[in-house]
This record gives C-alpha cells, structure tokens and sequence, in this order.
C-alpha cells in the first residue's frame, strides 16, 4: 500500500484497550486498497469491474494482513476473491470478517454520489449468521436510541424520533432506498410530515449517515439485504446508534433457510447487539463524494483519500485523510485538507 499521510479526529473518549494490540487503524489500509481502485471505475457503467477490482485490491492487502481470517461475508460476485467461507490472511488474531469491496456499485457505474469500500471485523462467531434474503429495517443514531420500535407505524416511528431530537415532524430526514417495494413506504412517511432522500444505492452507508450529526439525516428505513444489515449494526455498534431489522422471506424456501439457522421465527426482530455482538471494527473509504466522506481525488502523481475508522474496543471513531503517493520521486507538495 501506498505511504500515507493521516490527520485523525477523534469523536470519543479515547479508551486504549487493556490487554493486546488493537490493530482497528491499521484495517484502513483494505479499504483505501478497495476505494482507490473502485474510483477509477467512476461513472465507466461497468459495476462488475469496479466491484471486482475493489475485491482484488482488498484482497491483496489482507492476504498479508496478521490476521486468521475467515470471510462471512463477502462479494456477492461469483467469481470473486472475496467470497463467503474464504480463509484470509498471513496468521494471527482469529476474526470473522464482513467485507463489502463497494458499498454502492450502482452508484459508481453512475457517476453518482456516496460509494465506499467497507469492512466489518469482529471476533471469531461475532457476527450473526442469516441467509442471503430480505430484511426490514430501522436506523436511528444515538439521540433516537430507544425511541424505535419497527413493530410500529411510520407516523408513530417518526414522532418518537422529533421528539427525542426536540422538533417537529417535518424537521426529520428519513432516507430511503428508490426501489418499486418502498411505495407503500414513502407514502407513509409523507403522510407522517418527515422529509424524503431517495438514495439509489448504498443502504450501510445511509444507516452510518443516519447516526453521525451534520449530515442531517435522522432515519434509514427500508427492506435490503441481510448482509447490509449485520455491516450496519456493527456500525452503529461502533457510533451508539441503533437498528432493529426483521426477515422478509418472498419464499418458502428462505423461510426454510431461516429454520436451518436455527432461526425458529422469521418475524423475529433482531436489536443491534444480536446482530453484531462482541468487539466489533468498522472501517470505511470514500469512492465518490458524500455527506459522510469524500471520494478519490487524484493529483498529478498521488490520490487522496478520506476513510472512517470505528472501533468499541478503542472506544474512539476517527477520520482519516490520506495522501497516498504513486513514485518515490514527487512532483507536488503536500497540501491541507480544504486546498
């Protein structure tokens, strides 16, 4: 990887662990590997190559990583290096990994916005096992926490949350995925007063937004993918936030797969802590701009990069930006963020 040049906020107590070496700062390196090779993908309209460049670049820097790794969740390409049941890295630390090489594929093939390469890394058995099908689910930063309830209405839902923030219905932002499934959704919220950002991708991505304040997002709700949902408990493990997510089979067979989980019943709904509980890393790099990072921008001979990291083992959350340089022998200065 190429050298770095950090500048770190921290937004928590910073709390170094007691015992051992906490290797969270260190898990940046993969998704900046990811992030940097994704963007070069931008607005081409080739999502599978994009995906599966990031998943080579993230696999190259973990394959020396001093990890013993196993993948639980990975690319959902067929052919790629970073598939579920995969054992990464060069010895260590025994961790389940959750990887999503670009957070928002869609959105790169665009050109669009709010594309990230993630990482999700928790102790051996952390990290929940569900099938690959549907959930429901239901976003809320630390302010909203315990306020939610995905059992009850949109309207009931958005009121809790102005009232936990001290506003009025139509000062919350609720992002929702703009997929044909939401109607029903979307007329909810509009008849609850809330305001709407349609996003085309990226629903990890919008649970994050949804609990760190200045985006002003409040609520991410919708139906997505299993997978996004244990990445965005970790998450929101990490920031304080909260998230309730239930299945929503479409066949027998996905219910099926539940019950072979041990998954008794499908309507359950599952908090934050029982979808990733344990000491959880999360780690995430910008591909395109948005509210909560900043993509790729390549300079004449460097790039620079700008990652989150999150850890509650550390207890801190911290932003990085990075100039990562392309030749020993350099033809620009380094500059600060902003210039």
């Amino acid at each position: 990887m190429a050298e770095t040049v950090d500048e770190a906020v921290d937004l928590a107590e910073v709390q170094p662990p007691t015992t051992g070496l906490c290797l969270c700062e260190q898990y940046v390196r993969v998704t900046e590997g990811g992030a940097l090779t994704a963007a070069r993908w931008l607005g081409r309209a080739d999502q599978e190559a994009a995906e599966g460049d990031a998943a080579a670049a993230m696999r190259a820097v973990l394959d020396d990583f001093p990890i013993r790794g196993r993948v639980v969740i990975g690319s959902a390409m067929e052919d790629s290096p970073l598939r579920a049941g995969d054992d990464i890295g060069a010895g260590g630390d025994t961790v389940d990994l959750a990887l999503d090489p670009l957070e928002g594929r869609g959105v790169v093939a665009r050109g669009g916005n709010g594309a990230m390469s993630m990482i999700a890394v928790g102790e051996r058995g952390s990290l929940l096992e569900l099938p690959d099908m549907y959930m429901r689910k239901l976003a809320v930063g630390p302010r909203a926490r315990g306020s939610i309830d995905l059992l009850k209405s949109m309207g009931e839902n958005v009121q809790a949350i102005a009232d936990a923030f001290g506003r009025r219905p139509n000062d919350i932002t609720t992002i929702v995925l703009d997929r044909p499934r939401h109607h029903d959704l979307i007329e909810e919220i509009r008849a609850a007063g809330a305001r709407i950002k349609l996003i085309q991708d990226g629903t990890v991505t919008a649970s994050i937004s949804a609990a760190i304040r200045g985006t002003n997002d409040h609520l991410a709700v919708g139906i997505g993918g299993t997978r996004q949902a244990i990445m965005s408990a970790a998450a929101l493990r990490c920031l304080g936030g909260e998230l309730q997510a239930q299945l929503w089979p479409t066949s027998r067979r996905e219910i099926e797969e539940a019950h072979e989980l041990g998954i008794e019943d499908p309507m359950r709904v599952f908090t934050t802590e029982e979808l990733a509980p344990g000491e959880v890393i999360v780690v995430a790099t910008g591909v395109s701009n948005g509210d909560l990072l900043r993509g790729v921008r390549f300079l004449t001979d460097s790039a620079r990069t700008h990652s989150i990291v999150m850890c509650t083992r550390c207890n801190w959350v911290r932003f990085i930006d990075g100039v990562h340089f392309f030749a020993r022998e350099r033809r620009e200065e380094v500059r600060l963020l902003g210039y």
